[in-house]
């Protein structure tokens, strides 16, 4: 049945997966959302099942068509993590546009690269982002559309190019999501349908520890949407499956438990920031009340597993995934090695070796670069379409017939993959992939900034955080008051969670003799953080907005 499902859909489509799932489980939910009081929408809670999705959909489907919206059209979705994103999706997907999903943490500069990158033709917003969208439109070199959810009026505006002609197809672009990269500014990655349909049904056919029953899941995933953990494996799996999403606005430990049970849930996705916030909280009776049979995601710290296992009495299972190939490594069978950072074993449809630096297939506890594919005929399958307007940098990730992921691991003798750190230039911040060398570049723009290398610090909370490593230019003094000031100057220009939650100033910074920054000679200990008055901590500096 495992690798049934996952040929099932490789010729098909989203709407015709969806229409096949809607009359087999026309009445089971499709999307619900936990009530909420700190909530400015669906305060009491939310809930749709897949025929009213259906009906929603072709009413959503039939407005853009007729405002001329079709193949080939890439529409920039800004609806946060509610259910709207979901629906809204289903309907592009349905006509063959691109939905881009938007990251409502983006400032406007961000914001505008994506919207001028990928060419959208319309950006549906809410009302609460309007101070950002108007100032964004500004800035763009092409005029785009806007149509706000919030607003009253119905129509859309009239696109304004002509879609393609011809039929929606497995290979047609569904959506496109933007990664960060090390050189600075996000790739966009090119997702079609094949991809997203394979992702999902590769996870409901898991098994093991991570068993989908048709017809009757509830999956608690508390993380954004316009990231591929829940905008694709989760939400393709339970579209697949006649089961249900559970999207909360976003993760709050204080009433997870609450909403766990008050949701039904049976599966929660996770990031490694989870397990210790969860683990904090004080004992309550909803901890252990809950139906869920299994976690399912990444980052925990492996000693974290078995205390937080004992505690809530299911097992989390460790994962590994991008967004270029998200049909997922997951331990999710016995011996999971749990206190290691095992990810699973390599397996038909992913295959999964650990190569050199040469391209070639190292032995079993040698650490090196994991690289997948499909499989040696058909490597690609399944995987991302490439990075848009860059044939390059896609040629060069699937060089030698495999696909590099810039991860370090190790295979143990008994085939598991274990995971080491990340080769990029990569800081991975509560799941936030956060490119180094973008703040090395608003930090360079500042007047007092003579030198930077910004690097990963281990933070016991959210994975990684982010340290700046300045050398100032004569004259400046290297106090807490320039730190903020710096600080505040990321914090304008990038999302929140880029700023520096650290800023060590250095009288300079190693190099080779090539003067290359050797980063990894910067700093002493463990974490990265020597204690001393030149080293300033600036994480409570870093909120979301409030916008």
């Amino acid at each position: 049945m495992a690798g049934d499902l996952v040929r099932n859909v490789l010729n098909s489509t989203i709407g015709r997966e969806f229409e096949k799932t809607k009359e087999k489980y026309s009445k089971n939910s499709f999307i619900a959302v936990p009530s909420s009081n700190e909530r400015n929408y669906y305060k009491d809670g939310f809930e749709i099942n897949f025929q009213d999705t259906f009906e929603q959909t072709n009413a959503l489907e039939e407005s853009l068509r007729q405002a001329g919206y079709g193949l080939g059209h890439r529409v920039a979705v800004a609806l946060d993590n509610r259910p709207e994103q979901i629906i809204f999706r289903l309907a592009l997907n349905k006509i063959g546009a691109s939905c881009v999903p938007i990251n409502p943490d983006y400032s406007v500069n961000e914001l505008s690269f994506v919207l001028q990158h990928s060419e959208a033709e319309l950006l549906i917003y809410l009302q609460q982002q309007k101070t950002k969208v108007d100032q964004t439109t500004q800035l763009l070199q092409h005029p785009i559309s806007l149509w706000c959810l919030d607003d009253n009026k119905r129509e859309f505006p009239r696109a304004k190019k002509p879609p393609k002609d011809g039929e929606v197809e497995p290979a047609t672009e569904s959506s496109l999501l933007y990664t960060s990269g090390t050189t600075g500014t996000p790739k966009g990655c090119m997702l079609s349908h094949q991809y997203e349909l394979m992702s999902g049904a590769w996870y409901a056919s898991l098994g093991g520890f991570c068993e989908i029953i048709h017809g009757q899941e509830r999956v608690f995933n508390p993380l954004p949407l316009y990231h591929v953990n829940s905008g694709t494996v989760s939400t393709m799996a339970m579209m697949l499956t006649g089961g249900c999403q559970i999207q909360p606005d976003r993760f709050h430990p204080k009433s997870w438990w609450h909403d766990v049970n008050d949701t039904k849930a049976s599966i929660i996705h996770y990031l490694g920031v989870v397990a210790p916030m969860l683990l904090n909280q004080p004992k309550t009776p909803f901890e252990k009340s809950h139906s869920v049979k299994f976690g399912f995601g990444a980052g925990v710290e492996p000693g974290l597993h078995e205390i937080f296992e004992n505690r809530f009495g299911f097992p989390l299972v460790e994962i590994w995934g991008m967004t270029e190939m998200v049909r997922v490594l997951a331990a999710n069978t016995e011996p999971r090695k749990r206190g290691t950072r095992a990810i699973g074993r390599s397996k038909p449809g992913l295959e999964a070796e650990v190569h050199d630096q040469n391209g070639n297939k190292l032995p079993p506890e040698k650490k090196g670069e994991l690289v997948v594919r499909y499989s040696a005929k058909t490597p690609r399958l399944g995987a991302f379409s490439g990075y848009l307007k860059d044939v390059e940098a896609t040629e060069e990730a699937w060089r030698g017939g495999w696909f590099h992921t810039g991860d370090i691991v190790y295979q143990a003798t008994d085939g598991m993959l274990h995971f080491v750190d990340r080769l990029k230039n990569i800081i991975r911040r509560s799941g936030e992939n956060i490119a180094a060398v973008e703040v090395e570049g608003v930090l360079q723009e500042c007047n007092e900034v003579e030198q930077v290398a910004v690097i990963a610090v281990a933070d016991p909370i959210r994975e990684e955080e982010v340290m700046a490593c300045i050398v100032l230019k004569s004259g400046n003094t290297p106090d807490l008051h320039l730190a903020k000031k710096l600080f505040n100057y990321v914090n304008e220009r990038l999302s929140y969670f880029k700023s520096p939650g650290w800023i060590k100033f250095l009288g300079s910074l190693p190099k080779t003799g090539s003067q290359k920054i050797q980063k990894h000679l910067i700093v002493s200990g463990a974490d990265g953080r020597e204690s001393g008055q030149l080293t300033f901590d600036l994480r409570d500096l870093k909120r979301r907005s409030k916008e």
